[in-house]
């Protein structure tokens, strides 16, 4: 058994896309009309057959509830890895991007944790 698909909520779909793809350098993978949405995922330009990123619209209150407490408790909603984070830190920070915590070390991992501009926190991982 394996991973396929896993969801982030986000408060704006197109806004979303852009700042995965554009920003963080995802690749669109499914982007299929769904009523007044889309079923929009992303995966990683490294794995591009690995798990997908859903892009999932928060428009039930239930889910913006979750995101919106996630948020203000500072926990991220999700966790990325990279295999330098000063690099990958300074390249996200030269587009403007805002991180609530600079890559620091954690024991045998670095970690820092940014904000999607889509209602989340993320955290980024070196092992």
């Amino acid at each position: 058994m394996n991973i396929i698909v896993t969801s982030l909520f986000v408060d704006d779909q197109k806004k979303a896309l852009n700042f995965y793809t554009s920003i963080l350098g995802f690749i669109k993978n499914h982007d299929v009309p769904a009523g007044n949405f889309r079923w929009l995922t992303v995966v990683s330009k490294d794995d591009e057959n690995g798990t997908e990123l859903v892009l999932e619209p928060n428009d039930n209150i239930a889910a913006q509830d979750y995101q919106n407490s996630l948020m203000q408790q500072g926990i991220p909603a999700t966790m990325f890895g990279t295999d330098d984070i000063d690099e990958e830190f300074k390249r996200l920070k030269s587009h403007g991007v805002e991180f609530t915590m600079e890559p620091k070390a954690a024991g045998e991992i670095k970690l820092a944790v940014f904000n999607d501009t889509c209602g989340n926190l993320i955290q980024l991982i070196e092992q």
